[in-house]
């Protein structure tokens, strides 16, 4: 959550309280076939459980994934989906690697939500690999992926009535009720009734026709000189220079760290934050839209994350966002909102390493904490420059990032008023990196887009920056005040 207003300076709880579940997680392009378990091409799933009580403080399903085809297979297109039943709507839950002889490392679990609940599951857990896992010969094995999930309170978990448990499984066998696809089809195993896998919308496909209704649009390229520019401000941004959270207490927002480079004859907007290990010397930064305007449409921007410091020593627990967001009239009002790609290089909350969150937010108190939120996330990392992209209609809130689906939020989430649109970097806090060697990171922004009342494909994004870029547009704001 990117509070840039308000004192809230904590977020550790962004999955330990969240009274909500966890959303429907980014997944590759999947077929909706249905595989046995007497498959004998493509993967097969082993599993054991070492928690085999019908209740238990973590479910463990433990993994092996087998190549039985021909040809090897490249781990990073496989995903594999172990179905289970929430112990109550609101229950979420968190992922954890215990042990694996690749290297937990390089596997990756994300929670989803069934389109359609049946009486043993409503939930999975998919787990996936990142490319450093490499391949898997026919033949071979990945080997032990000693796995487990808890819930975020640390109630204890029914697992009699899981689709995917089995408690009498404490030897490796073949598990036809966890389910493996690679490369966007589904090789092994039988998800519950109704749920087979189905395709999200394909980035690579040629746009539609746009929507109609809305359309006015906001689209700003930053190609400015520097933030005393008097264009900046008539184009309707603010540069934050006013103290207060989130992030490390005495530190400042200063608006000088927000610079404009050219990289290969583009501009582009930096912002810098640094620390030498105390909150007076950390400098925090911002931009956002004088204007809270923007409520349904389609959001958009091309940001570049960094994994490391420009210079000094790494380890910092830094945010690095894009999001939307209006202001808490009082603790819990239900006319808050607020939507983030919020990206943590350096782990935070709770995480020890690199994650990516977006969050959607119905409404939250400060003190004590309490929050009403829907996240998705994956723990691997984002450095480079990405396309984000999020839509909001009456129905949904739906994450992509570089064309492919992240995350899609449910409607109690969906905004009461209209928002600003911001950009920050800042410190959770110093407990990451204690030195006072001086040290800074950068984050750097190449346009934002807003088309309001309308929903874009990413592809369809893609065409109308493109479009604007080529009819040699930098700055358009169409949208009406609210």
């Amino acid at each position: 959550m990117s509070s840039r207003t308000t004192s809230r300076t904590t977020r550790a709880a962004l999955a330990l309280t969240a009274l909500v579940g966890s959303a429907a997680l980014a997944t590759l392009p999947l077929t909706t076939a249905s595989a046995s378990a007497s498959s004998g091409d493509g993967l097969v799933v082993q599993y054991r459980t070492s928690a085999g009580g019908a209740t238990a403080d973590q479910t463990e399903p433990w993994l092996k994934v087998r190549n039985t085809g021909t040809s090897a297979v490249q781990l990073s297109q496989a995903k594999i989906r172990y179905y289970f039943k929430a112990d109550s709507p609101n229950a979420s839950y968190r992922f954890a690697c215990s042990w694996a002889v690749k290297g937990c490392s390089v596997i990756t679990g994300t929670f989803g939500t069934l389109a359609h609940p049946t009486a043993t599951a409503d939930r999975y857990l998919e787990i996936g690999f990142t490319p450093a896992a490499g391949s898997l010969a026919p033949g071979a094995d990945t080997g032990d992926m000693q796995l487990r999930f808890y819930q975020s309170t640390w109630q204890p978990l029914n697992q009699s009535d899981d689709y995917s448990f089995g408690g009498t499984r404490t030897t490796y066998a073949d598990w036809p009720k966890v389910t493996a696809q690679t490369a966007g089809t589904l090789v092994w195993g039988t998800a519950p009734a109704g749920n087979e896998p189905t395709d999200p919308p394909t980035p690579t496909d040629p746009p539609t026709d746009p929507p109609t209704g809305g359309g006015e649009t906001l689209f700003d390229d930053f190609s400015y000189t520097s933030h005393t520019d008097p264009a900046l401000a008539s184009h309707g941004w603010n540069v934050r220079s006013n103290s207060g959270g989130p992030g490390v207490p005495g530190a400042t927002w200063d608006p000088s760290k927000v610079t404009f480079v050219n990289q290969s004859g583009n501009t582009v907007m930096n912002l810098e934050t640094s620390s030498a290990g105390t909150g007076s010397s950390t400098t925090h930064t911002e931009v956002l839209t004088k204007a809270s305007k923007f409520k349904n449409g389609t959001y958009a921007a091309r940001v570049k994350f960094s994994d490391a410091p420009k210079y000094g020593p790494d380890g910092d627990r830094i945010v690095q966002t894009f999001f939307t967001i209006n202001d808490l009239k009082a603790p819990m009002a239900d006319d808050y909102a607020e939507y983030d790609f919020e990206y943590l290089p350096n782990g935070g909350w709770g995480e020890p390493a690199n994650i990516l969150y977006t969050t959607s937010w119905e409404t939250y108190n400060p003190d004590p904490w309490q929050a009403v939120n829907q996240h998705s996330e994956s723990r691997q990392s984002f450095a480079g420059w990405h396309d984000l992209v999020v839509t909001i209609d009456n129905s949904r809130i739906t994450y992509y990032i570089d064309g492919a689906l992240f995350g899609t939020h449910d409607a109690a989430y969906l905004p009461e008023r209209p928002m600003s649109i911001n950009f920050n970097q800042w410190l959770i806090d110093l407990n990451g990196q204690t030195s006072t060697t001086p040290r800074a990171y950068d984050q750097q922004v190449d346009y934002v887009l807003h088309v309001k009342d309308q929903v874009l494909t990413p592809a369809q994004v893609a065409t109308k920056i493109a479009s604007l870029r080529g009819a040699g547009t930098s700055f358009v704001d169409e949208v009406p005040a609210s």
